[in-house]
């Protein structure tokens, strides 16, 4: 299908360096985004909510949440960081700038030095707002621990890995939480993430994904049209994440390979999850909420890597294709590339039987031609729904979409990697992690997987590989 500039149109963010403002949720569900379904997809929504986690959490009873509930005033909310990269620096940012309360008082990253950096320059944006002393810094694989402890309001995006293991971590201990997606990367981690929504729930306490789209107004008015009957039935979605790698960082002299991957850890598959997980996620959120937020059946998909084959690409595949199926028998055609000198595109289209959508251009056309004509910051609005929901004392929880969007990504992932398709129900038994678990990781330890010969690292061979 060849789409025109404007049907395609993506918008830059300043606070992500110029990256397009889908490379990276949500108002207030609205009642009509949220049609029954059969009785057999209401149950695959139950996603991950296993008997053992609501046991958990019926047995917590009536909780005091008087220490982490703020009224509405001047009174100050400790704001702290786990991970120190650029995302969660610019989530810093609109964290300080949704209330003039909050506080930056605690950040961790595995290096000291990227601490400080980031440190800096949100200080030259937030000024008096940034109280981070150096005894606060937290460097090292576990010092999350110590953000948690220093904090009213946690943010969490660092190594995907370590995401449902740190919301866990911070909503025990009374934490609200902002969390970028990917919120698992394997479904042992999906189970993780689905108890902590869970466990914010019972305690009244705030948690907060990062899938932007659903706090985009532009996207949520498209939606609301596309169920309201604009385009007519659904028939099947395109999807499209097609870029240059990302993140890509030379390797710094004196740096052990722990540290290496670390530094660049979008490019290992046991620290970030690879691409679909990573980067498709955002267009399976939204081919889920168009959706009515079902999930797909089945899937099958293609991947490996072709060309980006030096060390510093790491283990993660270079091109992923995944046809999802819908009970209903909606496909999706999702696809995400991350290699140099090719057709790039970030796109969601929508074909329907009367006419055809793009979610990120906002705009309808066919027998009803529309655009939305808005503007709107998803960053900054999810943010500010967050600590608004803090001080007003009416918890915010976006654990129904999260982790079932995460899901619906894991599951094209791991059958790219093993080369078999892959059911909802699959996904729903399978406890597999992609070790080790986060909770074993301990600086010095020995990365799990080590260069070959010729310095590049081995990929999954689809066919032989088994995850599942």
């Amino acid at each position: 299908m060849a789409l025109s500039m404007e049907e395609t149109e993506v918008v830059l963010h300043p606070l992500r360096g110029g990256v397009p403002l889908d490379f990276a949720g949500p108002q207030e569900e609205d009642p009509r985004m949220n049609t029954p379904a059969s009785a057999s997809v209401s149950s695959r929504r139950q996603f991950l909510r296993t008997s053992a986690a609501a046991a958990g959490v019926m047995a917590l009873g009536p909780l005091d949440i008087a220490r982490t509930a703020h009224a509405a005033g001047s009174d100050v909310l400790r704001v702290g960081m786990i991970g120190c990269g650029g995302r969660n620096s610019g989530a810093a940012v609109q964290a300080l700038t949704a209330d003039r309360g909050a506080r930056l008082v605690a950040m961790h990253d595995v290096f000291l030095d990227r601490i400080q950096e980031k440190r800096e320059a949100i200080r030259r944006e937030k000024g008096a707002q940034v109280d981070v002393p150096d005894d606060r810094c937290f460097p090292g694989v576990n010092g999350y621990r110590q953000v948690i402890e220093a904090s009213d309001v946690v943010l969490i995006a660092n190594a995907a890995k370590f995401h449902p293991f740190h919301s866990m971590a911070a909503v025990q201990a009374g934490r609200h939480v902002f969390v970028e997606k990917p919120h698992g990367i394997d479904p042992a981690g999906l189970k993780l993430m689905d108890q902590a929504c869970a466990l914010a729930k019972a305690k009244g306490l705030s948690i907060v994904s990062g899938l932007h789209s659903r706090y985009h107004p532009g996207y949520a008015e498209t939606v609301r049209q596309i169920h309201d009957g604009a385009i007519g039935d659904v028939i099947a979605m395109e999807e499209n994440f097609l870029r240059a790698p990302y993140g890509v960082v030379d390797r710094k002299p004196g740096l052990s390979e722990l540290e290496w991957q670390f530094s660049t850890q979008y490019h290992f598959r046991w620290l970030s999850g690879d691409d679909v997980v990573q980067s498709l996620v955002h267009n399976l959120d939204r081919a889920s909420w168009v959706m009515h937020n079902q999930v797909p059946v089945k899937c099958h998909g293609l991947g490996g890597r072709s060309s980006m084959t030096d060390p510093m690409y790491g283990d993660v595949f270079d091109h992923h294709s995944v046809v999802y199926e819908f009970e209903n028998g909606v496909r999706v055609y999702a696809f995400c590339r991350t290699t140099t000198g090719c057709f790039d595109e970030a796109s969601s289209i929508i074909l329907g039987s009367k006419g055809k959508a793009s979610i990120l251009a906002c705009r309808i056309w066919g027998e009803t031609n529309w655009r939305w004509q808005g503007q709107g910051d998803p960053y900054q609005i999810e943010h500010d729904r967050l600590f608004a929901a803090i001080r007003s004392g009416t918890p915010l929880n976006n654990g129904d979409y999260m982790t079932r969007s995460t899901a619906f990504a894991v599951m094209g992932q791991l059958s790219c990697y093993t080369g078999r398709e892959v059911t909802w129900d699959d996904l729903e038994k399978s406890t597999y992690h992609h070790p080790p678990r986060p909770e074993e990781c301990h600086d010095g330890m020995e990365p799990p997987v080590k260069p070959g010969p010729d310095g590049s690292y081995p990929v999954p061979i689809p066919g032989r590989t088994e995850m599942i």
